[in-house]
């Protein structure tokens, strides 16, 4: 039996480990044919020598992202032993580059080869449609783009907005004022903005139309100028309303819309204006779609199995 000798020497071997030595788990995942045994600052690995070679490979690119990075955490591991290339899962230079420096030195960028693409996308196209699963980073990387723009000042205003559509609730037995009942559907918009412009701030943005915040009915009959405009769940537009929207564009804006297929809360027999608009627009030149997939899941691991699971099952229905 072959055997690999790694030794870390520039880097902490208890945070690149990780917890309980997490991370070399996840290794010995992904290497079912190899043995992999974790000691001090050395790994010794066994096996087939091809099979070490492409360990080696693989490990040396996981220091790279560690040594870049500072972290390394399920996602990160699993992007860079699945995918068949650096660029694949670092995605171009400039979309890795820092977007906005938010709240406390928060440090907000791209971090999955598709939320690159969706940046790529967004620098080259002014309409830009992000599909895919919850937990993809489409909305928080699309604010961080809008405050981007509002920073450098290529905009004037950020507009964001969603269909208030109920997910299973009703809506009008919510308590409160048109605002107060609306509020809860813009809450990640909200979430989004506060990690990248400071309270104070934001509240100043908001009174003064540097920042819109509002349900999709009121963009009707509005021409959206030197703006970047977010549509929100644009799964849970009709066909009317996303075409309403997508009229509004003005001069010097830019459209993001962002949008899960799998999520439609709108009545049985209505078509998602979301699903028709990509079919009709899809070979529409200065318009691109950025698919985003499992792969790109930032938040809790479980998130990731979770929508494995009901893939599964809608894909026997």
């Amino acid at each position: 039996m072959n055997e690999l000798v790694i030794e870390l020497t520039e880097i902490s071997p208890r945070e690149f480990f990780g917890h309980r030595n997490e991370n070399i788990e996840l290794l010995k995942k992904y290497f079912p044919k190899l043995k992999i045994v974790a000691r001090g600052n050395k790994i010794k690995v066994y096996g087939d020598e091809e099979m070490l070679e492409e360990f080696d490979r693989r490990f040396d690119m996981l220091t790279e992202r560690f040594a870049k990075y500072n972290k390394l955490d399920e996602n990160m591991i699993e992007r860079v032993l699945t995918s068949s290339s650096e660029e694949e899962y670092e995605g171009s230079s400039t979309s890795g580059d820092v977007l906005v420096h938010g709240v406390s030195g928060r440090l907000i960028k791209a971090q999955t080869v598709n939320q690159r693409k969706m940046v790529d996308a967004c620098m080259k196209n002014d309409m830009v449609f992000a599909i895919g699963p919850a937990g993809t980073g489409k909305t928080y990387t699309g604010v961080a783009l809008a405050v981007k723009a509002l920073k450098e000042k290529q905009v004037r205003r950020i507009i964001l907005t969603r269909p208030a559509v109920e997910a299973g609730e009703n809506l009008g037995f919510l308590p409160g004022d048109l605002k107060e009942k609306l509020d809860p559907y813009m809450q990640p918009l909200y979430d989004a903005l506060r990690d990248m412009i400071p309270h104070e701030k934001l509240m100043k943005f908001i009174e003064d139309g540097t920042v819109q915040i509002a349900p999709l009915a009121f963009m009707r009959g509005r021409t959206l100028d030197n703006a970047f405009v977010i549509l929100d769940e644009a799964q849970n537009t009709t066909h009317a309303q996303m075409k309403m929207f997508l009229t509004r564009m003005g001069k010097n804006a830019k459209f993001l819309l962002t949008g899960d297929p799998g999520q439609i809360d709108l009545p049985r027999r209505v078509i998602s204006g979301l699903k028709e608009a990509l079919l009709i627009l899809k070979n529409v030149k200065g318009i691109e779609i950025i698919h985003l997939d499992d792969k790109d899941v930032i938040r809790h691991g479980l998130v990731k199995k979770v929508i494995s699971a009901y893939k599964t099952i809608e894909h026997q229905n």
